[in-house]
């Protein structure tokens, strides 16, 4: 069922709002202090007002409190934007299984809906399987039209806070569309879906339900392993950036103790111990864990191992990407580094052209997806869509 909710139509798209350059000292824990400058790289949150609010965040709970409480003093301002970029950090720290985390989801997207009333959005919900897909979609401005381009997130973003990235797509000339597939944002939230490692059928589904025969496709964080599988499988995608690869998380582990490790996999009970026990004692694992338990709607700590070593170098399944390729990745980020992109770059074998665009600490743009210097990727991005569109339509 088409559910579709169209903003009010603007005249003229506004020009994308400037983004900050340089990667923030916001706070001592790097896992807070990163969440607190992707809010900021990503244009529409205060450096005073984060580095005001980190000062009072001591824990994750700390972290929900005190960004629930400034985004109601932006909105009590009039600063939609503001505040709902702040309601987004709020969400993101509050746990799943808290009473808050679904009415913090919707006053996100009621504050982020209310912010781009003028700039041309349209929302749709997609149906998919038992339930719907949230989606948006904004014109290209202007009269050229280069194509349409898809795009979505990772492991726990929400494609609204994407605006700024998918604003400028559509400033260079692209129609885009974006989405949260099953187990993302609303459709996990809202809808009821989990997670699938089979990203084919969420593109699918999307363009399916905009009668789309031809996209591109950009898929941020984890995303950059989604997209990479949904091309090997959906022949209407004809270019993908993968921002950055996954390829194989068994990568991660040192060479000489894989067999070790893939042995210990068929040691349940004791993998599950692991899981539970490494989270209570580790902060920054316990949010990993518990955002992947609710990503899956499961209690069990194994399913968690299951879920991330379900990425590999089999399934994404190279050798049929056939489409024009943009790896990208920062020198330093820790959660996707840069032996990722490499394993992933030599197993594109068929692909029509493969670049690889390592960001640097030189240009602020070296932690993961570039936070600290967004501009200059999405510059990367739109740059490489417009040119190879340029040679596919030669």
């Amino acid at each position: 069922m088409d559910r579709s909710v169209e903003t009010k139509e603007s005249a003229h798209m506004p020009d994308p709002v400037e983004l900050p350059v340089g990667f923030e000292p916001f706070h001592r824990r790097r896992f807070v202090n990163y969440q607190l400058n992707r809010a900021h790289s990503l244009g529409y949150a205060r450096r005073d007002e984060l580095a005001d609010a980190a000062r009072r965040v001591k824990s994750s709970a700390d972290c929900a409190r005190e960004l629930d409480a400034l985004s109601q003093r932006a909105r009590a301002d009039g600063r939609l934007s503001n505040a709902a970029s702040y309601m987004r950090i709020a969400e993101f720290f509050t746990p799943g299984s808290s009473a808050d985390k679904v009415p913090r989801y919707r006053r996100y997207r009621d504050l982020f809906d209310a912010g781009v009333a003028d700039a041309g959005v349209e929302r749709h919900d997609v149906t998919y399987c038992a339930g719907w897909l949230p989606a948006y979609r904004l014109s290209a401005a202007g009269p050229a039209r280069l194509g349409t381009v898809l795009l979505h997130g990772g492991f726990d973003s929400l494609i609204e806070e994407f605006f700024a990235i998918w604003h400028r797509i559509a400033h260079a000339g692209f129609d885009v569309i974006e989405f949260d597939g099953p187990g993302q944002g609303g459709a996990r939230r809202l809808a009821g879906l989990t997670f699938d490692h089979d990203w084919e059928k969420p593109v699918a589904a999307v363009l399916d339900h905009f009668r789309i025969d031809q996209a591109g496709l950009v898929g941020i964080s984890m995303g950059g392993y989604w997209a990479l599988r949904a091309a090997s499988r959906e022949p209407r995608i004809d270019r993908v950036v993968s921002w950055p690869p996954v390829f194989d998380w068994m990568l991660r582990i040192p060479r000489p103790v894989r067999p070790l490790g893939r042995a210990m996999l068929d040691r349940r009970g004791f993998m599950r111990w692991s899981v539970r026990t490494r989270a209570r004692l580790v902060p920054t694992l316990r949010l990993v864990v518990d955002q992947a338990l609710y990503n899956l709607d499961s209690a069990d700590h194994y399913d968690v191992v299951d879920w991330f070593l379900g990425m590999n170098a089999r399934h994404v399944d190279s050798s049929r990407v056939t489409q024009d390729v943009l790896l990208m990745v920062g020198e330093h980020d820790r959660f996707q580094p840069p032996e990722l992109a490499e394993a992933q770059a030599h197993a594109l074998t068929r692909a029509r052209s493969v670049t690889t665009r390592r960001f640097t600490a030189d240009e602020y743009a070296d932690q993961h997806c570039q936070m600290g210097n967004l501009g200059l990727a999405c510059h990367v991005v739109t740059d490489w869509l417009t040119r190879s569109h340029a040679a596919g339509a030669a």
